[in-house]
């Protein structure tokens, strides 16, 4: 079954621990793009995603400028952010989704832990919908995002590792 995913109730919420003391976190707010999905052969399926990096969001104007920047995420040379799947398997009662996240120009094999994929249901204008829930850990430095300052007697000013966590909302036409 082939699904687009519905931007308007999707996100990808990202968070990175800051001074090694609390996790700051943030969202893109602009995912779009397509699954296919069947519960009875969901290793044939596929999952294309597409956020746009300037949608990037953290509740403070001047931290989200700087992370548009070239220092971070380059968002107007790279102005989207990418996944698509290269294989689906059944992992628990859950799925293990392994693709090639495009980020910065730079192309990285990751897997998506997707814990929970809803019943369809059918809305109130026949539309067929789904969600999901993925997470997946990523390097900052993998990706080319190397900023960063040595805070003296603390450690970095931000975390390598960034934990994602996606939440995915897909229609499709009524049968």
């Amino acid at each position: 079954m082939n699904y687009q995913i519905d931007p308007k109730h999707s996100a990808a919420h990202f968070s990175v621990r800051h001074m090694t003391i609390a996790k700051v976190k943030g969202e893109f707010g602009n995912v779009t793009g397509t699954v296919d999905f069947d519960p009875v052969n969901p290793e044939a399926g596929s999952v294309n995603v597409s956020i746009e990096a300037a949608s990037i969001y953290t509740r403070d104007p001047q931290r989200d400028g700087h992370l548009k920047t070239p220092d971070i995420l380059s968002a107007e040379q790279h102005p989207a952010i990418t996944f698509k799947s290269k294989k689906i398997e059944k992992a628990g009662a859950g799925y293990k989704v392994t693709g090639d996240l495009t980020l910065r120009g730079v192309t990285q094999e990751v897997v998506l832990n997707v814990s929970q994929i809803s019943a369809e249901v059918t809305d109130p204008w026949s539309l067929q919908r789904r969600g999901a829930t993925a997470t997946a850990v990523i390097s900052r430095k993998a990706f080319g995002m190397g900023w960063n300052m040595e805070v003296p007697g603390v450690g970095p000013m931000v975390s390598d590792e960034v934990d994602v966590d996606l939440d995915i909302e897909m229609t499709r036409a009524a049968s």
